[in-house]
């Protein structure tokens, strides 16, 4: 079926983290919440509650800067493990309207109601059966786009948040209308540099760019940025929605600090609570790694990778925090660190992987050792799951 006969839905959960703390703490409802580190830490907003928001308060933003927009927000530090459960309940009910689903994040989705619509109008009320049942089942709400395309869907979605619900157009003229007057940075791909690079060209609109031959945006931009721009200027995007296994290849995660950081045991402070995260998220998917990578991004913004080949799977924080910390400890810092990371890959299956495993003569006394770090890696999740991250803290490996 071609593109221009689709019929694509995004849904995008409204401030997810925050709204699930509200949810979950009624004293919270309708104060400014944020969720992320306190202001008296060095770190940053995870989401903010729309009460937060109209002062100013965004995702991102150093904590200490949230506090002083908003000097009445409550602080609420992140629960992960959480949010990835109530993501998976909030995926179920879309794959109960239809299997073409493709999750983006834990709190946003592409369906595509091609194969269940024959009219606008059954998608709108698929959609307003999607929101009903958000709110019923699961205390939440969501903001819908519908549009002849994953652009225009996911563009309609964030049009009236919170709880929105949007139509995009589906004809060309009205589709060209639909985004004239919207600012280049509407444009899915065309971030702060890119649209700083159009603005001082003249291009602040979409309508803008609407004017320009595609040969001027391919001399300024490219041949594959400025084919893109062009195409997404009209609203054009083949893109199909992609219900295959959504399998995780990597898992990393990484945190920025509001000041930059020359302090190496608080730099390996921090990146064991970032090997735990992805340890938790390994074991949640029965999966294990066979390399690990650490990422430091220094005060010129130079970043740089190192990365590790692993003989056999592991999973276990122990292990992680062994391959991580020695990595770390060999690694030059010759600047004041911004950014720090950690991630894994080649992930696999171990019951599902056929891998040659040798036959041991006589009990190895390191199995039980592995099977008491399993045991504890796994009740240290569940209590973190339960209560937040913060609930246990490790001491020193």
């Amino acid at each position: 079926m071609s593109a221009a006969h689709r019929t694509i839905l995004h849904v995008d959960m409204d401030a997810f983290f925050a709204a699930i703390e509200q949810r979950d703490r009624p004293e919270l409802r309708g104060r400014p919440v944020v969720v992320g580190a306190a202001p008296t830490e060095r770190g940053v907003v995870a989401t903010a509650s729309y009460e937060a928001r109209r002062y100013g308060v965004h995702s991102a933003m150093p904590s200490r800067t949230a506090a002083a927009r908003c000097p009445q927000a409550v602080f609420v530090p992140p629960r992960h493990g959480h949010y990835e459960a109530v993501s998976a309940q909030v995926m179920a009910i879309l794959r109960d309207i239809t299997p073409e689903l493709e999750p983006v994040s834990i709190d946003e989705a592409f369906l595509d109601l091609t194969h269940c619509t024959a009219a606008l109008d059954d998608a709108v009320r698929i959609a307003e059966r999607i929101k009903d049942r958000l709110r019923r089942e699961l205390g939440l709400t969501g903001s819908v786009g519908i549009g002849p395309n994953k652009f225009l869907a996911k563009l309609a979605s964030d049009m009236h948040k919170p709880d929105g619900l949007t139509l995009a157009p589906a004809e060309p003229d009205a589709i060209r209308e639909f985004l004239a007057p919207l600012p280049v940075g509407r444009i899915w791909g065309v971030g702060p540099t890119t649209a700083d690079l159009l603005n001082r060209r003249g291009i602040r609109l979409i309508g803008d760019l609407q004017q320009r031959p595609l040969d001027d945006l391919i001399r300024l931009l490219g041949p594959a940025a400025g084919n893109h721009v062009h195409n997404l200027a009209f609203g054009r995007d083949d893109r199909p929605v992609e219900s295959g296994p959504q399998e995780e290849r990597s898992i990393s995660h990484e945190e920025t600090f509001a000041q930059d950081i020359t302090d190496r045991d608080e730099l390996r402070r921090c990146l064991l609570e970032l090997v735990e995260r992805v340890g938790r998220r390994l074991r949640r998917n029965r999966r294990q790694t066979t390399s690990v990578q650490l990422k430091l991004r220094f005060a010129d913004f130079r970043t740089i990778t190192r990365q590790q080949s692993l003989p056999a799977g592991i999973s276990a924080d122990r292990d992680l925090w062994r391959s991580a910390a020695a990595i770390f400890d060999r690694t030059e810092l010759p600047q004041p660190v911004r950014l720090i990371g950690f991630g894994v890959g080649g992930l696999y299956d171990p019951k599902a992987a056929s891998r040659p495993r040798q036959l041991l003569l006589f009990e190895d006394p390191a199995h039980d050792d592995a099977e008491r770090n399993r045991a504890l890696d796994q009740a240290v999740d569940d209590l973190r799951t339960r209560f937040g991250d913060a609930i246990l803290k490790r001491g020193r490996w």
